[in-house]
């Protein structure tokens, strides 16, 4: 990114390119992380415009990390009112499929229920970095630099998901 002049951040055209740069993968990260594109979208709100009032404070090369942060002290609050939310909005797909099969309907929502629940099964930091691969295609580096840890930290968490996936997945057989 280019440094145009001491205010960084905080000027318009800076923040505004770093905003169109980085909103979507905040956005997502969240979403993943919390299973709610409401929340997703309020928290990712909220940590720009944080951002902006204490633009003076962060220099352009840290605004990155520092919205991430924001963003993850915001949602620590939310967590147990989005397991209430995600329960919910779970609930509430797939109203009209009547031109299926129904048993194909069972078996699908039966393995769709297992895959939720080994999915939950996983710790935070594993349900995180596998989401974030898995589902937004992010490089393991881009995960590492995202959560604030290394590279191999990321292997580790996304093998060890891995591995409790396959058990879980092979244990509703």
């Amino acid at each position: 990114m280019e440094h145009t002049d001491s205010n960084g951040i905080c000027e318009e055209l800076v923040f505004s390119r770093f905003f169109k740069a980085n909103v979507k993968s905040l956005r997502n990260y969240l979403y993943f992380k919390f299973g709610n594109e409401e929340k997703a979208n309020d928290i990712t709100q909220e940590s720009f415009i944080k951002l902006w009032e204490n633009c003076k404070n962060v220099p352009l090369e840290k605004a990155k990390s520092y919205i991430y942060t924001i963003a993850n002290n915001a949602s620590l609050n939310e967590i147990a009112h989005q397991k209430v939310v995600l329960k919910y909005a779970q609930s509430q797909t797939q109203k009209d499929r009547t031109n299926l099969n129904p048993e194909f309907l069972i078996e699908e929502e039966q393995f769709k229920q297992k895959l939720e629940k080994a999915i939950d099964s996983l710790t935070e930091a594993q349900r995180t970095a596998f989401l974030l691969h898995r589902i937004e295609g992010k490089k393991y580096h881009e995960i590492a630099v995202i959560l604030d840890i290394s590279v191999k930290a990321v292997e580790k968490r996304i093998h060890g998901a891995l591995i409790t996936l396959r058990t879980e997945i092979e244990q509703f057989k």
